[in-house]
């Protein structure tokens, strides 16, 4: 597999936050939906539009447009399985206003609306809930209400929040040592490194995501979770958990900040180790089998089934939208306390700002990182799941308000649509907090909650 390919595949599967380089002037978003390209369309797609997992641009742009909704074609997964008892309804509230409101973009001259913002930032599918109500929903793209999309980094958030689930709980000690709980990484960099350092990224590790350095680790971490490469290709590591175990160390843990994708992989380690199944499989049982989604999830595996606990979660807006509640909600679901809400607490409460200002997100500054989720901490108390190219879930409780994305930007990195959207999602929140409640009076889900 040469070099273009494996471009794509870390790009899919570690999902990190460095932008790749693009065409200084890419297709707007009308013009690069499959359709519009005639991606993938027809039986069979013509020989010139047809993508397959081992085209060296099979997740560049505008191919990432299809290949965002189509991962389950393209690669082996294991199935999150929701629950018995049925679907549960999102109420519907509507507010056309939503498109009009206006914002300034970070380090812009002239005010864009939320409409605009919407292909601006190659969006996909963007859902609004306030006060427990879809107050927006919108599609293009590969994606519909149906359609199952990659949530990339997003998947970390998922991660860690199943790990702050264990730690409440007490399963899991955050001041545990990881080669203590996993002797396998006992001599890795994670060796020494307590679970609350794993889950919080202040590892100090001997691994670069820097995909313009053809020597960089990210290489060797995506061969070894390639799915496809058979024994006469591969060299070195040939899983996840073999990967894991080669890292090391660079530096002393707990003193930076530093967005590493496997720091997840050790999470989705630690979750099976300790509950005696796979991150899907508690997932579901914990989670997506209790919040009434709509449809089954899956994730990305590697050659030997394991999960891909870092970016491989796939599922429909609306279910990720029910996920953003429950977190919003503390927990609580119809009336159930599911998940702890000491696990929510320790999230919203956010981590070491000084130790995250050390890596240098200019557009980020004031934030945190805890538990696998990016805490703003302004005075709305509105923190995230973030995946590149624009995956998002925004939770802002001061404004009882979730913001679900999913979008296919041209960019990875979200330093290129943050400018676009995080003054958007404030000025939404604002927008729905000068709103008179319109209605019943009621809030039908969250009353129940």
């Amino acid at each position: 597999m040469n070099s273009a390919v494996h471009l794509g595949f870390a790009l899919s599967l570690v999902l990190g936050g460095t932008a790749v380089a693009q065409e200084a002037t890419p297709l707007s978003a009308p013009d690069s939906t499959p359709d519009a390209l005639g991606l993938m369309q027809g039986f069979p797609p013509a020989p010139d539009k047809t993508i397959r997992f081992t085209d060296p641009d099979y997740f560049a742009f505008p191919k990432l447009r299809w290949t965002v909704c189509h991962f389950r074609e393209l690669m082996p997964t294991t199935v999150v399985r929701n629950g018995s008892e049925g679907v549960s309804e999102l109420p519907v509230d509507i507010d056309a206003g939503i498109d009009g409101v206006e914002f300034l973009p970070l380090g812009g001259k002239a005010p864009m609306t939320w409409r605009d913002a919407f292909d601006a930032n190659y969006t996909d599918g963007i859902l609004v809930l306030h006060q427990g109500r879809v107050v927006y929903e919108r599609y293009d793209g590969c994606l519909d209400e149906h359609t199952l999309h990659g949530a990339m980094s997003v998947t970390k958030s998922l991660t860690g929040l199943l790990g702050e689930v264990l730690m409440a709980e007490g399963t899991l000690d955050e001041a545990a040592l990881v080669g203590d709980i996993i002797p396998e990484l006992g001599r890795s960099a994670f060796g020494d490194a307590t679970v609350r350092q794993v889950l919080d990224m202040t590892t100090a590790l001997d691994y670069s995501e820097d995909y313009s350095d053809p020597d960089a680790e990210v290489w060797t971490y995506a061969r070894a979770g390639s799915p496809y490469l058979v024994s006469e290709q591969r060299e070195g590591p040939r899983s996840y958990f073999d990967y894991l175990k080669t890292v090391r160390k660079d530096g002393e843990h707990g003193e930076a900040f530093g967005y590493k994708t496997i720091n997840s992989d050790v999470v989705g380690w630690l979750i099976a180790r300790t509950t005696g199944v796979s991150v899907a499989d508690y997932f579901s049982e914990r989670i997506w089998s209790k919040i009434g989604a709509e449809r089954e999830a899956f994730y990305t595996v590697d050659s030997i089934g394991t999960p891909f606990a870092g970016g491989g979660f796939n599922a429909t807006l609306r279910d990720m939208a029910r996920i953003g509640l429950l977190v919003l909600n503390e927990g609580k679901w119809a009336g159930e306390q599911i998940i702890p809400a000491q696990a929510i607490a320790s999230i919203r409460n956010g981590g070491d700002r000084a130790v995250f200002a050390k890596a240098g997100y200019e557009l980020l500054d004031g934030w945190s990182y805890r538990g696998m989720w990016w805490v703003s901490h302004d005075d709305h108390g509105a923190f995230a799941a973030r995946g590149v190219h624009g995956q998002t879930i925004w939770i802002d409780p001061a404004a009882d308000m979730v913001i679900v994305r999913f979008a296919s930007n041209p960019v990875a990195g979200n330093a290129a649509n943050d400018p676009t959207s995080l003054p958007a999602y404030r000025a939404v929140a604002d927008y729905l907090m000068a709103q008179q409640f319109v209605g019943s009076g009621t809030k039908p889900l969250l009353d129940d909650l």
